[in-house]
C-alpha cells in the first residue's frame, strides 16, 4: 500500500469516526404536544381553507339575518329586541387573529405558555389575519352590522389589540368595539357578560369563536360538553360559527378535569384514557 492510500484510509477512519461521535452527541428536537396542532394551523391549507369556508358561509347569511328581525345569535338576548341595530360578535384569539407564530415559538423553545410572555408577544402586534375575518367583518360593516370583538385578552393588552386589528383594516377596532377581560369589574373570563352588553343595545345575529366559552359559558366534562353542543345543534352554521384550534382551548383541559396541578404526563395519561382506540388487528 503506497503512503497516499494509507494516508486515504486513515483520514476516512477519521472523518467516519467524527461523524459517529457527532450523530452520537446531536439531540432530537423535545417531544411537544402541541407540534402537530400548530404546524397544522400555521402551515397547512386545510386550516386555511376550513378557516375560509367557515367565514364565507357566514357571509352568504348575512342578508337573511340582518332582514329577519326575530333572528338572533345570543343567549342572553331578551326583550324586544327586533328593532334594535344588527351586531356580530367574534372572539379575537385563532378566531380573528392568527397567534400561531406564539405557539411555534413555545414548541421551538420546548417552553409553555405564562402570561408573561404571552403579553410581550400581544404588545408586538405580529399576529395576523385569520383566513377569511377580514373580509367577512368588512362585508358585515359594508352592510350596517356593527362589529364587536369580545377576548379574554387582559385590559392592559387593549391598545396592542386595537393597533394589531387596525393594522390589518379591521373595523370597528376601537375602545368601545373591542371588549377584553377585566376592563370593567364585572367582565372576568365568562363572556356572558360582555355579550349581555351588546345584546342590551344591538340584536346580535352571528357569533364567532374557537372555543366553546364563546358562545355560552356552558361547560364541564367530556360528556357534558356534547350535551351542550348537541343542546344548541340548530345554531351551528347559521347563528354560531366554529373556527378549528387543535393547539389549546377548554377541550384540553376538560380531559383531564381541568386540573393543571398534575404533571405532563398525569395530564397526557387522562388525555390518552379519554380516547376511545381501536381494539387492534385480530390475532
Amino acid at each position: 500500500m503506497t503512503f497516499i492510500a494509507r494516508s486515504f484510509g486513515v483520514a476516512a477512519i477519521m472523518a467516519t469516526s467524527a461523524l459517529c461521535a457527532f450523530g452520537a452527541n446531536a439531540q432530537e428536537p423535545a417531544q411537544n404536544d402541541g407540534l402537530n396542532g400548530t404546524l397544522w394551523l400555521q402551515t397547512s391549507v386545510e386550516y386555511k381553507a376550513t378557516a375560509m369556508s367557515v367565514y364565507a358561509g357566514a357571509t352568504r347569511l348575512l342578508p337573511a339575518a340582518i332582514g329577519d328581525h326575530s333572528w338572533t345569535a345570543a343567549l342572553e338576548q331578551g326583550g324586544n329586541y327586533s328593532a334594535k341595530p344588527p351586531a356580530v360578535i367574534l372572539d379575537v384569539d385563532e378566531t380573528v387573529l392568527d397567534n400561531s407564530a406564539y405557539q411555534a415559538w413555545v414548541v421551538a423553545e420546548n417552553t409553555h405558555y405564562s402570561s408573561k410572555t404571552w403579553a410581550a408577544f400581544v404588545h408586538d402586534t405580529v399576529s395576523t389575519p385569520t383566513p377569511g375575518a377580514l373580509e367577512f367583518t368588512k362585508a358585515a360593516a359594508e352592510k350596517g352590522v356593527e362589529v364587536f370583538y369580545v377576548s379574554n385578552r387582559k385590559a392592559p393588552e387593549e391598545e396592542s389589540t386595537i393597533e394589531n386589528l387596525k393594522k390589518f383594516g379591521f373595523p370597528y377596532a376601537d375602545d368601545k368595539h373591542v371588549m377584553l377581560r377585566g376592563e370593567v369589574e364585572e367582565w372576568g373570563s365568562n363572556k356572558t357578560p360582555r355579550r349581555q352588553a351588546v345584546s342590551d343595545n344591538y340584536r346580535v345575529i352571528m357569533q364567532f369563536g374557537d372555543n366553546l366559552g364563546d358562545f355560552t359559558d356552558e361547560d364541564g366534562t367530556l360528556a357534558e360538553r356534547l350535551d351542550v353542543m348537541n343542546k344548541y345543534n340548530t345554531y351551528w352554521g347559521e347563528r354560531w360559527f366554529m373556527l378549528p384550534n387543535p393547539s389549546y382551548g377548554s377541550w384540553e383541559a376538560s380531559a383531564f378535569g381541568g386540573d393543571w396541578g398534575k404533571s405532563g404526563g398525569e395530564r397526557r395519561q387522562d388525555k390518552i384514557n379519554s380516547m376511545a382506540p381501536w381494539a387492534g388487528p385480530a390475532e
